[in-house]
């Protein structure tokens, strides 16, 4: 079986890739963040904390489980998958952490002063982050080219004709 990056914990398992519910554009291609110019910069909403993005996310995912919702208070969160040696942070950041479903650790690291969350990440696999890419300073081509947990998604979200989707994770 192959190995899996697991996107919202970061933890890499072998196990069997679910079938997509749809497929379509591939997490790779080229839209949204991954054609802005590099480096870009983003904060927290007080900026308290700042940061600096020096190459492209690896893939950029709607994540719709109940936790995420809870996260972000919408209908789903959008997690930019990037390399930790991406990213240059400036400012103390508080964290939280949580088992997920898979039984994987997701801690969260956020500002202490506004509580916005600027990435989450599962320390078993340091060398990848889930950016928050809303905290951008530039949002305007945040695009997610793939989402996950659409089994728990609103029933009134429509998702994109042509967008990957996975009833759970892939």
């Amino acid at each position: 079986m192959p190995s899996r990056l697991d996107l919202t914990t970061g933890s890499t398992r072998t196990r069997a890739k679910p079938a997509p519910v749809n497929r379509g554009v591939s997490c790779t291609k080229d839209r949204g963040l991954l054609r802005m110019k590099y480096p870009i910069t983003g904060s927290c909403q007080c900026g308290h904390v700042t940061y600096k993005l020096s190459k492209p996310p690896i893939a950029v995912a709607a994540c719709h489980c109940k936790q995420c919702q809870k996260l972000s208070t919408s209908a789903f969160s959008i997690t930019a998958m990037i390399d930790s040696d991406a990213i240059e942070i400036n400012g103390e950041m508080s964290e939280w952490s949580r088992v997920a479903a898979s039984g994987n650790i997701s801690s969260a690291k956020f500002c202490p002063v506004c509580a916005n969350h600027i990435y989450h990440y599962n320390p078993s696999n340091p060398q990848h982050l889930m950016l928050k890419p809303s905290t951008l300073s530039d949002t305007s081509d945040i695009n997610p080219t793939i989402h996950v947990w659409v089994c728990e998604k609103q029933d009134w979200l429509q998702i994109p004709e042509g967008v990957l989707t996975y009833d759970t994770q892939p």
